[in-house]
């Protein structure tokens, strides 16, 4: 039997090493052969990842017989996206298997606890988003201004173009109109 072998790290500093030993311990034996599929520095909130796009694609060119993954947070934290996969794989005739959870989604137990594995990831997912919203509302609360600094108006080229259209004058300076326009603003109140 072919096994498809899919890890996944969340920053590129990260090693896969050790979900891959454990996988190939798995599948070797089990006396299956494995391909190895192995996201680096992708976020698991991500629908689009390089390596599982080809686990995808393989498994839909039947080139492989089961899929196993060390555990199912690997797969996505999204619960729509994780199901959606695990029921195209099962629409395709390959099972899933997570070795952590030791969940085989072949059986009714097994998707029972995918399903509900996958809500505690989306939940916990969520969590985070809260904790992060929650420190950007505080730092605004301080004062503090977020994202990248505003361009300075450069008054004399500002002046340069002004008898210029707005999209004429944003190719001459090489800002966007939205940028040509709040300086020309900032340039007449201050005149």
């Amino acid at each position: 039997m072919k096994a498809a072998i899919y890890a996944r790290v969340s920053t590129v500093d990260q090693e896969p090493e050790n979900q891959l030993q454990e996988l190939r311990r798995y599948v070797g034996a089990r006396g299956w052969t494995g391909t190895e599929y192995v996201d680096r520095g992708v976020s698991g909130s991500k629908d689009r990842r390089p390596a599982l796009d080809q686990l995808l694609t393989d498994a839909r060119r039947r080139r492989f017989d089961v899929l196993v993954c060390w555990r199912l947070d690997r797969l996505g934290r999204n619960l729509k996206h994780l199901i959606t996969l695990l029921d195209e794989l099962q629409a395709l005739g390959v099972p899933f298997v997570s070795l952590a959870e030791g969940i085989d989604a072949t059986t009714p137990a097994g998707r029972l606890q995918m399903h509900v594995l996958g809500a505690i990831a989306e939940f916990e997912r969520e969590r985070i988003r809260e904790r992060v919203l929650a420190g950007l509302q505080w730092a605004r609360s301080q004062g503090r201004r977020l994202g990248r600094p505003r361009a300075l108006v450069p008054v004399e080229r500002v002046q340069g173009v002004s008898g210029l259209p707005i999209n004429e004058a944003a190719v001459v300076l090489g800002v966007s109109r939205s940028t040509v326009k709040r300086w020309r603003r900032q340039v007449a109140c201050s005149a």
